[in-house]
């Protein structure tokens, strides 16, 4: 045991001599954080009015799958009705509400600076 103390003391001042010792005490980074500035966007209510928003599109690869959009924070499905509009078509990325003859188009946020759109 005596030896093991030695040992941990000659570490520990190793750690000391090198500058290490005080990047042990440093918190740990969350992986799963945003890049910095990331966590601070928010879409103005007011320059957004009455738009729907298009938050998502989950589409299947299988040939058949299951279409769904979030709109507003509302999973839908095709075929399904958004505050009086049918949802006509999911795309990747788009989504078409009929409405009587009126047709609207909602489209994706555009990508955040720094980020890169994945292939399609």
């Amino acid at each position: 045991m005596d030896e093991a103390v030695k040992n941990l003391t000659a570490t520990l001042l190793a750690c000391l001599a090198l500058g290490h010792l005080p990047a042990l005490a440093q918190p740990l980074q969350d992986p799963t954080r945003p890049p910095a500035g990331m966590d601070r966007i928010a879409i103005d209510p007011a320059a957004q009015g009455n738009t729907p928003r298009l938050q998502s599109v989950l589409i299947a690869p299988h040939a058949g799958g299951r279409h769904v959009a979030v709109i507003d924070g509302e999973t839908l499905r095709l075929g399904e009705s958004y505050k009086g509009a049918r949802i006509a078509s999911i795309k990747p990325g788009e989504v078409v509400l009929v409405r009587g003859t009126e047709r609207q188009v909602l489209r994706m946020d555009a990508p955040l600076s720094g980020m890169t759109p994945v292939a399609r």
